[in-house]
């Protein structure tokens, strides 16, 4: 045999798909002949016969399985490569031994190797054939490829991130794109059938009549939670970050869910000591912490145990449980967590996709876990999810704690008896017609005097006029290129202390928003009801207004 001395040749000779004739009494001498060749090769290389027996192997294959040459001389090769390598050792009466290894030679097989101490690793197999009287052996190099299936995961999980985030982008982009107008309608309706009872003459409606509209109501009312909840997902809601406190709200939710829940399932807390602040939305974040709370009713429906815990937490970069970005740094964290049915590996992967659901056709939207995740990323914080079938399930909502000078006005609750309007005068801009009527409508029956506009540009035309307006209530999504943020900066200098409440279904720019109200100005959702504009009067011409500059976009 041709003397080989450098490794590329050594390698091309071990993988040579040439058969080479050697005679059975000949595997002594052989194992000294090959040993340089075996031993100089970068992987791991076994040799194996007919029976599925090692008969020779290099150092590189002691090491990457952890035994001892003469731990695995003699053995089967299923010691270390537990599934496939030995079936393809095995002929049948219908095939020669070259045939039957003709299509594995030269290609790489994907594999998974077993150490000694039980741990498994995927590897990849090179097969070449040694030929003697009446039997194969068969010269296996096996390289361990730990690093490129882990770099195959992690694109594969990068993928699915863009995947899903394309995903949100569209749901986005379709949410925003009707939610405006939708809520726009729901306005219109419930507004008019609050209107409707509240008509002098029809305050004591037929049971049926009756009964019709609360029917009317409820069907609106669950229109505005599905197009809420789908902006909440994709991150488009409007969120009105105060700095709030944690353990209050936390008790008020609990209170709330001992009604709700049942006494099957028994509720407990725990909360610090010391007062507990973060900077989120007081009540988006009771919407999320109620729909986990139903969540794990669903998931108990014998009855169980649902924990509701709060702390102060600071994470690091390797003590989250999420492969998504996030800002290491102090947060407050609640965690929800219940003894019920559990998640698979599987339902728990898609549990945050929109519309996802394992309840039955009608018994749920799919919407409750991917709101509060949502709500959790546009707020700056985190979610994630524990879950184990049978055990239970444990979400923890990381919510940003407040800048040490941060200074956020907390909104007391001003709720109270409907506002009466005296000689009062508001300027209503709206460029929904049906809308801007309904709104009206409202406004006179408090007993306002009202100016309508329908755009910025005509709305300023009126504030030029020397009327003496009291209050102005703007959309903020209009055409001609003035939208209400900016409507009410361009007003500022005319009327410096006017009150504003901004009215929208859905705010591109949630964050100028909330900084528009940290500046004096009052927000609105649509749709609403006349009790809750007449709340947002309250708010709005309650308190001194701030006139200290310009609302920021």
């Amino acid at each position: 045999m041709r003397s080989i001395h450098s490794a590329p040749e050594l390698t091309n000779a071990i993988h040579d798909n040439r058969v080479r004739e050697v005679t059975e009494h000949d595997l002594a001498q052989m194992e000294g002949r090959y040993r340089g060749l075996l031993e100089a090769a970068p992987d791991a290389m076994v040799v194996v016969n007919q029976g599925g027996e090692i008969v020779l192997l290099n150092v590189q294959a002691e090491k990457k399985f952890g035994y001892r040459r003469d731990e695995l001389l003699g053995q089967k090769v299923t010691n270390i490569i537990p599934e496939g390598f030995a079936e393809r050792l095995v002929t049948d009466s219908t095939r020669t031994a070259a045939e039957a290894l003709a299509q594995h030679i030269g290609t790489g097989i994907e594999l998974t190797g077993r150490r000694r101490d039980g741990t498994e690793f995927p590897i990849e197999l090179m097969l070449s054939p040694l030929e003697s009287a009446g039997e194969i052996l068969v010269t296996a190099a096996i390289r361990d490829i730990s690093v490129r299936k882990a770099a195959e995961r992690h694109l594969a999980q990068t993928e699915e991130k863009l995947r899903q985030a394309q995903r949100m982008e569209a749901v986005g982009q379709l949410t925003g794109g009707i939610a405006h107008d939708f809520n726009n309608l729901l306005s219109v309706i419930l507004g008019n059938i609050q209107l409707a009872r509240s008509t002098p003459g029809l305050d004591g409606l037929d049971g049926e009549i009756s009964s019709l509209l609360d029917d009317a109501q409820r069907a609106a009312q669950r229109g505005s939670e599905l197009t809420r909840r789908l902006l909440a997902f994709s991150r488009r809601q409007t969120l009105l970050p105060q700095r709030i406190d944690i353990n209050g709200l936390v008790a008020e939710v609990v209170t709330l869910l001992q009604r709700t829940l049942g006494e099957a399932i028994t509720i407990a807390t725990k909360r610090e000591a010391k007062a507990l602040f973060a900077v989120v939305d007081p009540g988006q974040l009771e919407n999320a912490l109620i729909n986990l709370g139903f969540n794990a009713r669903d998931a108990m429906p014998e009855g169980g145990a649902l924990s509701i815990a709060a702390s102060r937490v600071v994470l690091a970069a390797d003590n989250l449980e999420t492969d998504e970005e996030f800002t290491p740094g102090p947060y407050v964290a609640i965690v929800v967590s219940d003894n019920g049915t559990g998640m698979t590996a599987a339902v728990k992967a898609r549990a945050i996709e929109p519309f996802f659901t394992t309840k039955e056709v009608g018994k749920g939207s799919g919407l409750g876990l991917s709101m509060v995740y949502g709500f959790a990323k546009q707020s700056g914080g985190h979610l994630t999810i524990h879950s184990e079938v049978n055990v239970g399930t444990t979400i923890r909502l990381y919510l940003p704690v407040p800048i040490e000078d941060q200074t956020i006005q907390t909104r007391a609750s001003v709720s109270g008896p409907a506002v009466i309007g005296g000689n009062q005068q508001v300027l209503v801009v709206e460029d929904n017609d049906d809308v801007r009527k309904t709104v009206v409508t409202m406004l006179k029956k408090m007993g306002f005097s009202v100016v309508q506009a329908s755009d910025g540009p005509a709305a300023l035309k009126e504030l030029d006029e020397d009327r003496p307006f009291d209050l102005m209530i703007t959309d903020i999504v209009m055409p001609n290129g003035m939208n209400g943020i900016e409507l009410a900066n361009n007003m500022r200098g005319k009327r410096s202390r006017l009150p504003v409440i901004f009215v929208s279904g859905y705010s591109e720019d949630s964050d100028a928003l909330a900084e528009v109200v940290r500046a004096g100005g009052t927000f609105l959702g649509k749709p609403f009801s006349p009790g809750e504009l007449s709340d947002a009067i309250r708010r709005a011409m309650g308190p001194p207004v701030l006139a200290s500059g310009r609302f920021t976009l």
